[in-house]
């Protein structure tokens, strides 16, 4: 679209007169004589297709009458409707401070009637009664507009009950006030709390966004920048931000945006036709600043769930016109910016100038386009070497990897299963089976291959297996183990754990909490020299870490001895850290595997389900059920957890030589029927019950799948139960 025109203008004919009486309802009340009289201060004014005739919020340059063509009005991205020949915008009154509250958009070349201001004045001078009747004509139409405009309220306010209050009572923070009813929770809460910037809001401990009013007694309080849920609103608004970026360089193109990496997200783009992705990076990098400085609006809406169906069918995002097919409520929450709508999936800011006080890029590198956010840095790998790359078995290479995140399984497209509704269609259509039996087949696959290429290597005496938490390590060992000894290779293993130092030893971290996680948290003296010894063909007997009093008991442990056809197998987060083997043993006779759940399904080009809350509903249920900690508990100890991961295990990516993705494409369906019910013990007052809040929500939108056709060696079992294995 051009930027606002110059109106080049000329005199209007008298044969205008005609058309204004036939044709434009506005004036036709005048009769022909009095529009004869008007056409001497109207201008003649042309205009190309997607010219802007007027700009929301400044102020409007006169009164506009369309003579020929159409233009659209559009309110914050919003299409309000068209004006056609006859239909005028506009108002009059050289000193008025109203401004435009919506922009006129030239659809097809058009011609207009200009009323300027100045001119009207004039007519206030030589005819008063002409403009008299101009400006009741003009209030006749404005009262008709407003009748309309509460017709049209009064039918969507059927949808739902009148407020009961007119007042409500909120709590902000420690402070009582009483407030109108329908209050914008922007207007009760500061902009930022010392250095924080307040990016949502908890009402009654639930997110919301800051548009959102207060329509009932509540208690409120600001959610900031650097909490782990107003991460996700951060980070959501810029996602949803980038996708209307794209979509005015080029419609056409397909963009959506893919797993989280923590530091940022790759950005899926198809249909550049000849354009290098720097170019078209560059210039939605520059749309995006653009908007930002705009201020575009980024709104949350309640559509009835046909009204979504049939939107998305036109715009053409089928994974969401399935999604739809197994809505359970007749609304569905979406997310707007401009033109781009989203499912919601937790609240975003009221507008993209938020954005810009935490900074973000769009670069290009041999991975394709990332967006990465500004509060947290790249992960960067660290080691005194590469991993070989003639050891990297599997359809997963290193240089795919994204902070340990990597893009769908081709055989999930073979499935038919690209997003969370093209699975829940499958598992309507009785296709829970097939899911089933394939997700665990590609598991047995992979981990066969895995074997083949640890026995054809020939002189690997040690393999390190490590992952973030809740990845499904134990579960892996022990189908691993099968794998091996199919191979022919007698696996002995050794657990990092057993090597703790005592409890009151332990380093702490920033928060004085003890930093279980630290690699200085184990005896490496004592690891280095039982380690020395195993590899030396000694009879060693390991340690043992009593978890309960909290104190190491050197050779408490079982007697380990390795025989020429043993492999170690060394199970531990620092399982990638190359100051664990490489002074005892040559690098080439180490493997090094990375496990943690990385296949994550879309909802839609925003949207997805985030590897870390799948982790994370898994250790609920698994520590729920076996190690009596609740959802409560879990939830507060996670961004410990993630900092422990991103410390200890992502920087060491690079010296993994096999990736397994242990994720289960239907296990969310699995554990929900556990984690419901946990999520929904933390009380609402607990600081927990704004993420559990949110994973009930995210859990509700796939399909229920009983546990029961779960294998009993499935990595599954480990955290639901009933597992084959022992532990």
């Amino acid at each position: 679209m051009t930027s606002t025109l110059l109106f080049p203008s000329e005199p209007l004919p008298l044969e205008a007169a005609k058309i204004l009486t036939e044709e434009c309802p506005l004036f036709a009340p005048l009769g022909f004589d009095a529009v004869q009289s008007l056409i001497p201060y109207l201008e003649r004014v042309q205009a190309k297709p997607q010219a802007i005739l007027a700009h929301e919020g400044t102020e409007p340059r006169g009164l506009f009458l369309i003579l020929a063509g159409t233009a659209r009005l559009c309110r914050s991205g919003l299409d309000l409707g068209k004006l056609a020949k006859g239909g005028h915008f506009g108002s009059l009154g050289q000193h008025t401070k109203v401004k435009s509250h919506a922009s006129v958009i030239a659809d097809s070349a058009i011609e207009l009637g200009w009323l300027r201001h100045e001119r009207y004045a004039e007519m206030v001078q030589d005819n008063p009664k002409l403009a008299l009747r101009v400006m009741e004509v003009l209030s006749d139409a404005l009262a008709q507009d407003l009748l309309a405009m509460t017709d049209n309220v009064g039918l969507l306010l059927r949808e739902r009950a009148w407020p009961r209050h007119v007042y409500v009572n909120v709590t902000v923070g420690n402070t009582w006030e009483r407030v109108r009813t329908g209050t914008p929770l922007i207007a009760l809460l500061p902009s930022q709390i010392g250095e924080e910037h307040v990016v949502a809001a908890l009402v009654n401990n639930k997110a919301v966004g800051l548009e959102m009013p207060v329509m009932s007694d509540a208690h409120v309080e600001p959610l900031v920048a650097s909490h782990w849920e107003g991460k996700r609103v951060y980070r959501s608004s810029l996602g949803l931000l980038l996708l209307e970026a794209a979509r005015r360089v080029d419609s056409h193109m397909h963009v959506r945006l893919g797993p989280s990496m923590g530091f940022g997200q790759p950005v899926q783009v198809t249909g550049l036709q000849g354009l290098s992705l720097e170019t078209w990076a560059e210039r939605v990098y520059g749309m995006m600043r653009e908007l930002v400085a705009t201020n575009l609006a980024l709104r949350q809406e309640l559509w009835t769930v046909d009204e979504a169906r049939s939107h998305f069918a036109e715009v053409g995002a089928p994974e969401l016109v399935a999604l739809l097919r197994t809505w359970r409520s007749g609304h569905v929450q979406l997310v707007r910016a401009g033109e781009t709508i989203a499912l919601y999936l937790g609240p975003v800011l009221p507008n993209a100038g938020i954005i810009d006080q935490v900074p973000f890029q769009l670069t290009v590198d041999a991975d394709g386009v990332c967006l990465r956010y500004g509060d947290e840095a790249q992960v960067e790998t660290r080691g005194v070497e590469a991993p070989i790359s003639d050891r990297n078995v599997g359809p997963i290479k290193l240089s795919g990897l994204h902070g340990g995140v990597r893009l769908d399984e081709p055989w999930l497209t073979t499935l038919g299963i690209t997003s969370a509704g093209a699975f829940n269609d499958a598992c309507v259509r009785g296709k829970t089976p097939e899911i089933i039996h394939v997700s665990e087949g590609f598991h047995e696959k992979r981990l066969g291959r895995i074997a083949d290429a640890i026995h054809g290597n020939g002189q690997i005496r040690a393999i390190c297996v490590a992952g973030p938490s809740s990845s499904g390590k134990t579960t892996f060992i022990k189908r691993l183990n099968v794998q091996l000894l199919v191979s022919g290779l007698r696996p002995v293993g050794l657990s990092l754990d057993d090597y703790y130092i005592d409890r009151e030893k332990t380093v702490r971290d920033a928060s004085g909490d003890y930093d279980f996680e630290a690699l200085e948290a184990l005896d490496l003296q004592l690891l280095d020299q039982d380690l020395r010894r195993i590899f030396a063909g000694e009879t060693v007997k390991t340690a043992r870490y009593d978890f309960v009093n909290g104190k190491s008991i050197p050779g408490g442990g079982k007697e380990v001895c390795l025989s020429s056809s043993d492999v170690l197998v060394i199970e531990g987060i620092h399982g990638l850290n190359p100051r664990l083997l490489d002074s005892i043993l040559e690098r080439s006779r180490i493997f090094r595997i990375f496990i943690q759940p990385m296949t994550a399904l879309p909802f839609d080009a925003l949207t997805r389900i985030n590897v870390s809350d799948l982790r994370l509903l898994r250790r609920i249920v698994r520590d729920r059920h076996t190690r009596g900690y609740n959802a409560a508990a879990n939830i507060m100890r996670w961004p410990a957890v993630r900092a422990g991961e991103k410390k200890h295990i992502f920087p060491y990516l690079a010296q993994a030589d096999a990736v397994f993705d242990s994720a289960l494409v239907y296990e969310i369906s699995v554990i929900k029927v556990f984690a419901d019910r946990y999520l929904l013990e933390v009380p609402q007052e607990h600081p927990a019950f704004v993420t559990a809040h949110r994973l009930r929500q995210l859990i509700d939108k796939l399909v229920t799948i009983y546990p029961d056709h779960v294998p009993p060696t499935s990595i599954l079992r480990e955290f639901i139960g009933d597992s084959g294995f022992e532990y």
